[in-house]
C-alpha cells in the first residue's frame, strides 16, 4: 500500500481489484471507478491508466476495460479529449450522482438486511448512531 500511496501523490494511478464471480468484471471496473471518485481518491481531472495499461494492472482482457471504459465515458465518470490520455470527469453534478447513487445503494442493502430479520426502524437507527462513530474511530486506527 505503501507503494501504491507513493505513486498516487506523483500522480499515477494504480489499481488493485479483487473480483468476484458473480458480477461482469467490466461492471466491477466501474464500480471500482465510482468507489475511487466517491471518497476522492480519484480526483476530478485526473489521468487514468489507458486502456492496455488498466487491463495490465488488473490482469483482464483488453476488451474487457475498453468496454469499462467506454461505460463510463457514455455515463460522463471519465473523458477523453482527442488522442490525450482518459481522465476523471471535472463535472461536480456527476461526481455528486455517484457518491448519491453508492450511498443509496448502502442504504438500500442495508434496509434489505434488517427488513429480512424484522428490526424496527427506531432501533435499527439507534444502533446505526452508536455504532456509526465507533466504526470510523476503528478504520481511522486501521489506517
Amino acid at each position: 500500500m505503501v507503494r501504491n500511496e507513493s505513486l498516487r501523490k506523483l500522480g499515477v494511478v494504480t489499481m488493485n481489484i479483487k473480483f468476484n464471480n458473480r458480477d461482469p468484471v467490466y461492471v466491477q471496473v466501474i464500480q471500482h471507478f465510482k468507489e475511487q471518485i466517491a471518497t476522492g481518491l480519484f480526483e476530478p481531472g485526473q489521468e487514468i491508466p489507458s486502456r492496455r495499461e488498466l487491463a495490465n494492472q488488473l490482469k483482464i482482457n483488453p476488451n474487457t476495460a475498453q468496454r469499462a471504459y467506454k461505460e463510463m465515458e457514455e455515463q460522463g465518470l471519465i473523458f477523453t479529449e482527442r488522442n490525450l490520455p482518459s481522465r476523471i470527469t471535472r463535472d461536480e453534478a456527476v461526481i455528486k450522482t455517484v457518491r448519491e447513487e453508492l450511498i443509496l445503494e448502502a442504504v438500500n442493502t442495508f434496509i434489505a438486511s434488517v427488513q429480512s430479520i424484522n428490526v424496527p426502524l427506531d432501533e435499527a437507527l439507534d444502533l446505526v448512531k452508536d455504532n456509526f462513530d465507533k466504526a470510523k474511530d476503528g478504520q481511522e486506527g486501521d489506517a
